[in-house]
């Protein structure tokens, strides 16, 4: 057993990915500080959804990630970025459609037979039939009690 994993991790050494190690905003600009305060640097370091990129993706070093991390953490705090944003999306299905079950097997079948447009489309009707009547014995009520004054 042991020597299967020797040989597994000989065969990573022997080939290693070929990379070139993406270099760091911060050094192209040559940032001495990172500042809370400058959101335009900061928001370089967070995806469209507000979150903090990772070490790799932003090709920062340890140092300056821990940096970037505490000054989009006090930015947040004094609100000059946000925590999270929202991002308008189409729903596509995802993983429903896939394995065939979840809500749009139901809302299909639903849809075929008709039903169940029509059961709420009735129940708004009948309850606004029955607050216009509500309305009517109110005012038939108020004009008894007028006339009964005069």
């Amino acid at each position: 057993m042991a020597s299967k994993k020797n040989k597994a991790r000989s065969a990573r050494d022997a080939n290693p990915r070929k990379f070139k190690k993406k270099t760091s905003v911060l050094v192209i600009e040559k940032v001495e500080y990172i500042d809370y305060k400058d959101v335009d640097l900061l928001s370089r370091f967070m995806s469209d959804r507000a979150k903090i990129k990772n070490r790799r993706v932003a090709g920062n070093d340890l140092q300056q990630q821990r940096e970037v991390a505490n000054a989009v953490k006090v930015a947040r705090e004094m609100a000059l970025l946000p925590y999270a944003k929202r991002v308008a999306s189409t729903r596509t299905g995802g993983r429903r459609g896939e394995r065939g079950e979840g809500r749009g097997d139901r809302d299909t079948s639903n849809n075929e037979n008709g039903a169940e447009g029509n059961e709420s489309d009735d129940e708004s009707l009948a309850l606004d039939a029955q607050v216009e009547g509500a309305e009517g014995a109110v005012d038939e009520a108020g004009s008894n009690d007028e006339s009964s004054e005069d």
